[in-house]
């Protein structure tokens, strides 16, 4: 859905109205598969967490022979890879998943190139998906993101823990390239998953405005980033986006030796935190796009309704009339 900025023609009391109705109208039904009566701080019933986007190394491990089962390695260096990955797990490069567009570096490429992508090396329209890679798993919810925009996200999991926990379990590591046959890769874009800088202008103001907003707006830089202490690399104005909450994407995870997700319920609390309810939107952004993909993996996990802001911080502090704030305040 995309916005247009009704508050600029028609001031600001008949947008407030506005929103609080479609708030109401867009509540979705809770999901089929069941809930276990957890509540958000909102009482409204949380949705059910999305456990089959989480795979474990027992699981995985049991499916290593499975020709159903793909395995991904995404790391941004062929060095990662090389020396020694989860045997038949098939390399994609960084290079191959993001591009820059209009200056703004880690963009979503053309369709028409993932979709060679994912067909080049054997990605087809049925086989499950498994993705880890290097930064702490970084990588692989980028390669999640990237799949789910192409309407395949519903097959993919990423690994719990990576291959850094895989390691620490002494399972067998492979030196060898994997070579696999083209196969067909249908794309079914998913064009609601990604959201552009003049829908954020409007999400902003009502975050950052309305007192019951229908959105959450998620900032997945560090700290330092957010308050504008440390901008960033090319980010014109520090700060963030008026209105977002601070979620640094590493609390979404143990440590960065150990990068297993936390549990939902630790995870639900560190997210309702920053404002995430099942009735409302919520929006990912970082710096460039990178870390706001563990966001999105995170938050859909949780069963949120969410959509990335691709551009970032990176496209927003270098646009012209952007609000930026600064501190720990959200306004």
């Amino acid at each position: 859905m995309r916005f247009v900025r009704l508050h600029a023609i028609l001031g600001r009391s008949l947008i407030c109205c506005l929103l609080l109705v479609m708030s109401m109208s867009s509540r979705q039904p809770v999901d089929a598969r069941g809930q276990q009566g957890e509540r958000s701080r909102s009482n409204t019933t949380a949705r059910a967490v999305r456990s089959e986007m989480l795979v474990s190394t027992d699981w995985l491990a049991k499916r290593l022979n499975d020709p159903q089962t793909i395995v991904l390695h995404v790391a941004r260096e062929r060095a990662h890879y090389d020396q020694g990955h989860i045997p038949g797990a098939r390399f994609v490069a960084w290079s191959e998943i993001t591009a820059t567009r209009s200056g703004v570096p880690n963009e979503l490429p053309p369709v028409a190139d993932l979709q060679k992508l994912f067909a080049r090396i054997g990605i087809g329209d049925t086989s499950r998906l498994v993705l880890y890679g290097d930064s702490s798993g970084l990588s692989a919810a980028r390669a999640y993101f990237t799949l789910d925009y192409l309407g395949h996200g519903a097959r993919a999991a990423l690994l719990d823990g990576g291959l850094e926990k895989w390691r620490a379990e002494r399972r067998g590591v492979s030196t060898e390239p994997v070579e696999a046959r083209s196969a067909t890769f249908t794309p079914r874009v998913k064009t609601d998953a990604v959201i552009d800088l003049d829908v954020v202008r409007d999400l902003s103001w009502t975050a950052a405005n309305v007192s019951a907003p229908n959105v959450a707006l998620i900032d997945a830089r560090p700290a330092d980033e957010y308050t504008g202490t440390k901008p960033g690399d090319g980010v014109a104005r520090g700060g963030h986006i008026p209105g977002a909450a601070n979620v640094f994407w590493m609390q979404n995870v143990e440590s960065r030796e150990n990068p297993v997700m936390r549990s939902p319920a630790e995870l639900r609390r560190l997210y309702e935190k920053a404002g995430a309810r099942p009735d409302r939107k919520v929006v990912t952004y970082c710096r460039t796009g990178a870390q706001a993909s563990h966001a999105y993996f995170t938050a859909k996990y949780l069963g949120y309704d969410v959509v990335m802001y691709d551009g970032s911080f990176f496209e927003w502090s270098n646009a012209t009339g952007t609000p930026v704030a600064t501190g720990m305040e959200r306004q």
